[in-house]
């Protein structure tokens, strides 16, 4: 019983940034919420994959619908980017 409780709670940390990719395009139920959470409470580098993912992941969005051109600056898009993740890290 003990071991499935722990089994339900912790997540390792693969499990975790498939559930944080996952949370980013579909709806998670109940019980990964839960896990994710709490895994997130006691790892911190999740916790920063989570914050970078979702980084990255609006910078993409804005790239996709924004008005895009023949000469979009790429290498500018990057540099946001890592701008935003520099930031986030402090």
């Amino acid at each position: 019983m003990k071991n499935k409780i722990m089994h339900f709670l912790f997540l390792s940390c693969l499990k975790a940034t498939e559930l944080i990719e996952k949370k980013l395009h579909f709806k998670l139920t109940l019980k990964e919420k839960i896990q994710l959470e709490l895994h997130k409470m006691m790892c911190d580098a999740c916790s920063m994959y989570e914050e970078q993912s979702e980084i990255i992941e609006d910078g993409i969005q804005k790239h996709l619908h924004g008005t895009p051109s023949e000469n979009t600056d790429t290498e500018k898009l990057k540099e946001q980017i890592k701008i935003r993740l520099q930031e986030h890290q402090h």
